[in-house]
Parts: C-alpha cells; sequence; structure tokens
C-alpha cells in the first residue's frame, strides 16, 4: 500500500475520572503536573505506549505489525534478525559501509515493525541499524483546567510472610485525579512517511487506537479514561496548506454550567462547581473559513 501523501495535524481530547491518567515516577507516583499552572499533563510517551498496545492486541502475529518498544524486548536481538534476514555481516556498534546494505537494514526494521516507521527508532546499539525520524508525533496532553489531586489511604487484607499474620495491615497511599479533560496536538509528515512507509492503512490504525485505546487500558489507577474528540485536519498537499497553530486555534474548550459558559480556565466571578464529567465542558469547533486546500475530518 502507497505511503500517507497528505499532511495531516490533529487534536485529541480524553478524560479521566477519579484516576491517574500518568504518574510521575519522580515524585511518589504523583499525577502529573504544571508546577506554576497546576494543569494535568500527560506525557508523549504515555501516549504512544498505549497506541502501541492498541495495535499489538489489534494485530497480533500479523506480518509488519510488530512492536519495537514491546516489554521486555531485547532491542539488539530485533536488530540481529534485520541483518540475518538481508544476509548482512555485523560490526559492533557500526552501520554497513556501503549505504545502500545500511538502508536495507533501516528499512527491514521499517517493514516489520509498526512503531518504528509510525514514531521512529534510534537503533545505535552495539548491533547498529541506524536511526529513523517517524511520521507520526504527540506531544505533551495539558488539562483544560487546573486539576486538584487527590491522596488516598488503603489498606490490604492479606500479609506476604506467615511472620506477619497477626500484624496490622499494610497502610498504603494511591493518587487520583477527580476529573481532567485533556488535550493533545499531532502531526504526520507525510515526507516523512514516504521515508518510512507508513501507509493510510496504518493512519488508519492510529486513528483507531485514538478511538479506543482506553478500552483495553483498564486498570486500578485508569479505570475510567475515554477518547472523546479527534479532529483532524488533512492537508491537499504533502508539506501542508496551512500552519498547525492557526488551525489548533479554531478549537477551543468551554467551561458550561446550566446556561452559562466560559472559556475553560477564564476567572469566574460566582461560584461554579468544580467540573466532574465531561459534560461540564463544550468543546467548540469553528469550522468556518478553513484554509484553502485543508478539510476538516471528525473522526469522534
Amino acid at each position: 500500500m502507497p505511503a500517507v501523501g497528505n499532511r495531516y495535524d490533529f487534536v485529541y481530547f480524553f478524560d479521566v475520572a477519579n484516576g491517574n491518567p500518568n504518574g510521575d515516577p519522580d515524585a511518589g507516583n504523583l499525577p502529573r503536573m504544571d508546577p506554576e499552572t497546576s494543569q494535568g499533563l500527560v506525557s508523549d510517551v504515555a501516549l504512544k505506549r498505549k497506541i502501541r498496545n492498541y495495535v499489538a492486541d489489534a494485530r497480533p502475529g500479523v506480518t509488519g505489525f510488530e512492536i519495537y518498544m514491546a516489554e521486555r524486548a531485547v532491542l539488539n536481538r530485533q536488530h540481529a534478525r534485520a541483518y540475518e534476514a538481508e544476509k548482512l555481516e555485523q560490526t559492533p556498534k557500526k552501520l554497513p559501509k556501503k549505504e545502500e546494505e545500511a538502508h536495507r537494514l533501516t528499512a527491514w526494521m521499517c517493514a516489520n515493525f509498526f512503531d518504528i516507521r509510525t514514531f521512529g527508532a534510534v537503533m545505535t546499539t552495539e548491533v547498529n541499524c541506524g536511526q529513523v525520524r517517524g511520521p507520526v508525533q504527540l506531544t505533551f496532553a495539558r488539562s483544560a483546567e487546573p486539576i486538584m489531586p487527590i491522596e488516598v489511604s488503603i489498606t490490604r487484607s492479606s500479609v506476604t510472610n506467615e511472620k506477619d499474620v497477626d500484624r496490622e495491615r499494610t497502610m498504603g497511599r494511591k493518587h487520583i485525579v477527580p476529573y481532567g479533560l485533556y488535550r493533545a496536538h499531532g502531526f504526520i509528515n507525510a515526507k516523512l512517511a514516504e521515508r518510512t512507509g507508513f501507509s493510510e492503512a496504518d493512519l488508519d490504525l492510529v486513528w483507531q487506537a485514538l478511538k479506543d485505546m482506553f478500552e483495553l487500558d483498564r486498570s486500578a489507577a485508569r479505570g475510567e479514561m475515554a477518547g472523546r474528540k479527534l479532529i483532524a485536519f488533512r492537508h491537499d498537499s504533502a508539506l501542508g496548506n496551512a500552519p498547525a497553530h492557526k488551525l489548533f486555534e479554531k478549537i477551543r474548550v468551554d467551561r458550561v454550567d446550566g446556561d452559562d459558559r466560559l472559556p475553560a480556565g477564564a476567572k469566574r466571578t460566582d461560584n461554579w462547581p468544580p467540573a466532574r464529567a465531561f459534560s461540564d465542558y463544550e468543546i467548540v469547533f469553528d469550522d468556518a473559513d478553513l484554509p484553502t486546500g485543508v478539510t476538516a475530518l471528525e473522526l469522534i
């Protein structure tokens, strides 16, 4: 299937209720936050991980849809497969001297691993397969308004060792966000897609993952997360027909309370209740006067 030939920019909204969308291991697994604004953050790496997991479940054992950055993967073993498939000899830490041979290695990795041809990879390890810039990139997601993490005490009814059977049960802590609506931006570079072989079928799979990936990611910390809105801007050309930031400015989030509304995060003179559901917001898309050569696609 031919590579994607059009540039895309997209806006993705998802929310969390009574959960921790992306804990920070350097802060006791507290939900990630911007310390200046108290807005919640979810890293691009966390979102890519969920896409990878979805693809692994949606295309198990299908050639071309392996996941390179899989749990417990040994990357040098994956690189060695490319050398074996292309019948090339390994030189520690070095690519083959012939450019054509080096290209064959990276092309094999792109063809066989979905996340390499989608997100790219640095494969300059002991078994060197080069470096790939991926056509699909995501930003950090940021909550529409400040979040207020809550620390909850928990206990457990069982013990690990026989000697502890009569002791008081262990106390623990977990952190939740009562509610947060998050917004992330994404970009698809058609010129890089041409180099990695990222196809229209791959793009459809990315859209599907963004729609459904939280359905396969349930856990005690992420029991209620959902993709809420996905708006993509399709450019008629590979280089694009308008700046991405101008397109993103056409989408805003309003805070609603009955018939009243304000831009999310705006100061309110009365005591509006805190947001606790998606219905407390409205995503407003001004699709009038889109730049020539740009088409909007509402995928969720």
